[in-house]
């Protein structure tokens, strides 16, 4: 009988441990939040379709089809690392005039943010070129 007791009293030991760390699994549960552009990534995108017309020679490059935009979210809500995908015809050219173009985009991004502080995120835009004229997803 003493050796039940024992069994059950070591089995209960046990599942109070096992209680406590999942409680404390739970504990480090952190929250974020991506980042994002006043009005959405369609605002985004819009914005930055009109400085690329306002700005950019498009007849210089062969853009047809959808392209990739991928860039950093800096935590001050800046662009920077921008890379075009695919690449395309003088992609370096076309690389340096998309990142002027993106830079004449007044309105900063909201910052993404992890358990509350923000932090430098990766953005994705997909937009569609045709050789007449532009438009997005």
């Amino acid at each position: 009988m003493k050796k039940y007791l024992l069994g059950l009293s070591l089995l209960l030991i046990g599942f109070k441990g096992i209680a406590q760390e999942s409680q404390s699994q739970t504990e480090n549960i952190t929250s974020s939040q991506n980042a994002e552009f006043p009005g959405g990534d369609s605002a985004f995108t819009q914005e930055f379709l009109k400085m690329i017309h306002a700005y950019i020679d498009l007849n210089k490059y062969a853009v047809n089809g959808q392209f990739v935009f991928v860039f950093d979210v800096g935590t001050d809500g800046k662009i920077s690392q921008l890379d075009v995908l695919p690449k395309v015809k003088n992609s370096e050219l076309f690389i340096e005039d998309m990142q002027f173009a993106i830079k004449k985009v007044k309105k900063k991004w909201k910052p993404a943010t992890k358990n509350g502080a923000p932090i430098v995120s990766k953005k994705i835009i997909k937009i569609n070129f045709t050789t007449d004229h532009f438009d997005h997803d």
